[in-house]
């Protein structure tokens, strides 16, 4: 492949001379302990947004507001220099997982630490160090050519790490101030250190929580365990008439609206660099399990799922206590696909439910307050990731894979919706990156190439329109 990047242009010198002061940045970011589920974190979160704020500024963005929402306030920023070329609106999050355990990590997870050429510190990878690229190659287009040179607009939220919640809402509100043709989301990863990818998917997720009910308080087993309904019992049997024997959602209804996968998709997924042997031994399992006919990848980037995410009733501390449980529950998340609806899923489980809750049992289905969120997906031949597909080319000197995920970012289908405009995931998180964990990292090679990578994508989308 010809490698557009072998002149050396003059945002890539400056990024060069500068390196040491991004890095040096970039810890300042880390050291701020942005935790969005710990209320005492607060003002951490309100420092961060500002932190944000002023990097976007100092990079030359001329309009930068800090936005209030019911949550973590959303920091904006918007540069538009020319009617004529597109405007990419930029997605990332300042928020931060809790630290816990930290007993497990090898340094403090707020003190950022360089070894092993990996930046060590909780948000290095998950979403910090990511969402902290394009701002910086901002600033080496403003300070080499004065400005980008295509129309930039920001969306860094402070809510990613619960959900979103404040969001959509906001999306939805703020529709004319961030429309743009399409995202580039700041948030997410590569497929290896030396394997570029570009994820062309997302599931949606929805989900409940089923309640069973046999007897008004629990029972003394010797007197009623022979004849009246066992809660924790009806609970296990109405969870196994979820999947049949071919790993198959047993709910009726449930794949009506699932897309089949084309020729196309599977021989995109095939091409992945999968080791089905080296996966199973990193989580420690000992086999695939899933619905039958399809690859471990095909299942996991395309197929719906329906899990049991946890079985509770009953005794279950120490010692033996000789009851007949009352009470049971079990929870469940189900990972959809295009063009399943969150909300009909959950009206079908509660179908099910109802049609198999065994004799004696009174079940319940409770939705939640969160509501579910739709499956992504965007096209390979969308002109932006073909755009991503050539620069990544010439900055790994290979071509990226089409990839998908098999987890959820609900914001994703909310750009789509409200303002028609797709999401390209342009962002550097690896596989080991131990993101939510402790020892999260990022590599100082990933933050040499984002930065080169976000510079060399602005200017071939401003060519490519």
């Amino acid at each position: 492949m010809e490698n557009d990047l072998s002149s050396t242009p003059a945002w890539e010198q400056y990024l060069s001379d500068n390196r040491e002061r991004h890095l040096d940045e970039l810890f300042e970011f880390l050291r701020i302990p942005s935790v969005s589920s710990l209320p005492e974190h607060k003002d951490d979160m309100r420092r961060a947004a500002e932190w944000v704020a002023g990097k976007l500024r100092a990079a030359g963005v001329p309009r930068v507001e800090i936005l209030e929402t019911a949550g973590n306030p959303v920091v904006y920023g918007e540069w538009n220099i020319d009617e004529s070329k597109p405007t990419a609106l930029i997605y990332g999050h300042y928020d931060v997982q809790p630290p816990d355990p930290l007993e497990l990590w090898d340094t403090p997870p707020f003190e950022p630490d360089v070894r092993n050429d990996r930046i060590y510190a909780r948000g290095s990878a998950d979403d910090k160090g990511n969402s902290f690229m394009p701002i910086k190659a901002v600033e080496a287009m403003q300070a080499t050519a004065g400005t980008p040179p295509i129309n930039l607009k920001f969306n860094f939220e402070g809510e990613e790490e619960i959900g979103s919640p404040s969001l959509p809402a906001f999306v939805r509100e703020s529709a004319e101030l961030l429309a743009c043709d399409f995202v580039l989301c700041a948030d997410g990863g590569m497929w290896g250190p030396d394997t570029p990818s570009l994820t062309l998917g997302t599931k949606g997720i929805t989900g409940c929580q089923v309640d069973i009910t046999t007897a008004g308080t629990d029972l003394h087993s010797g007197m009623f365990g022979a004849s009246v309904q066992n809660a924790v019992r009806a609970a296990a049997q109405l969870a196994a008439t979820f999947h049949d024997s071919d790993h198959r959602v047993a709910v009726e209804g449930f794949y009506d609206d699932v897309i089949p996968l084309s020729d196309e998709e599977r021989a995109d997924f095939a091409e992945a660099p999968f080791d089905p042997t080296g996966h199973l031994d990193e989580i420690g399992a000992t086999a695939f399990v899933g619905e039958t006919g399809y690859t471990p990848v095909e299942l996991n980037w395309a197929r719906p799922t329906l899990d049991l995410n946890g079985i509770w009733g009953g005794f279950t501390g120490p010692g033996t206590k000789t009851v007949t449980p009352a009470e049971a529950h079990f929870k469940i998340t189900c990972r959809l696909v295009p063009d399943q609806d969150p909300d009909k899923i959950i009206d079908l489980i509660e179908s099910h439910v109802h049609e198999h809750a065994p004799p004696g049992a009174t079940v319940k289905v409770d939705r939640g307050t969160t509501g579910g969120s739709r499956a992504f997906r965007v096209t390979r031949d969308h002109p932006a990731i073909q755009a991503a597909y050539e620069t990544l080319g010439d900055l790994y000197d290979r071509d990226p894979y089409f990839v998908r995920l098999g987890g959820t970012l609900p914001i994703a289908a909310t750009y789509q919706e409200v303002l028609n405009a797709d999401m390209i995931f342009y962002s550097w998180g690896m596989p080991d990156s131990r993101a939510h964990a402790p020892n999260e990292n990022f590599q100082l090679r990933s933050f040499d190439l984002a930065r080169r990578g976000y510079c060399a994508l602005f200017e071939r989308l401003a060519r490519e329109e």
